[in-house]
């Protein structure tokens, strides 16, 4: 099994400030996403991932986000099983600092 990538939300931070284009995916329910979400994060339900795997390219890769860090990285571990890259942001919006809207 390949060892899951991981990012920290103070480096995911700092690529965003960079101005660098990242494929955020947050897989947070929606009544959590409604309380703040990084801006230009795109919203996918985590239980309804493997019905929306065409919307993915394998050519790209995520950064996966949750609350914690723990759903997110369980995503991550069923993406990259079905071929995707993926990175999972560790501590999740909890240690988010950077802008939400």
């Amino acid at each position: 099994m390949t060892e899951m990538k991981e990012i920290t939300t103070e480096a995911l931070q700092k690529k965003l400030e960079a101005g660098e284009q990242l494929e955020l995916v947050d897989v947070r329910e929606d009544d959590e996403v409604a309380q703040g979400i990084i801006p230009g994060a795109k919203h996918i339900r985590m239980g309804t991932i493997p019905e929306n795997l065409d919307k993915f390219d394998k050519d790209k890769e995520y950064i996966m986000i949750c609350r914690s860090g723990n759903r997110s990285g369980q995503v991550c571990r069923f993406m990259q099983e079905q071929g995707y890259q993926v990175t999972n942001m560790v501590g999740g919006m909890l240690e988010w600092e950077g802008e939400t809207k």
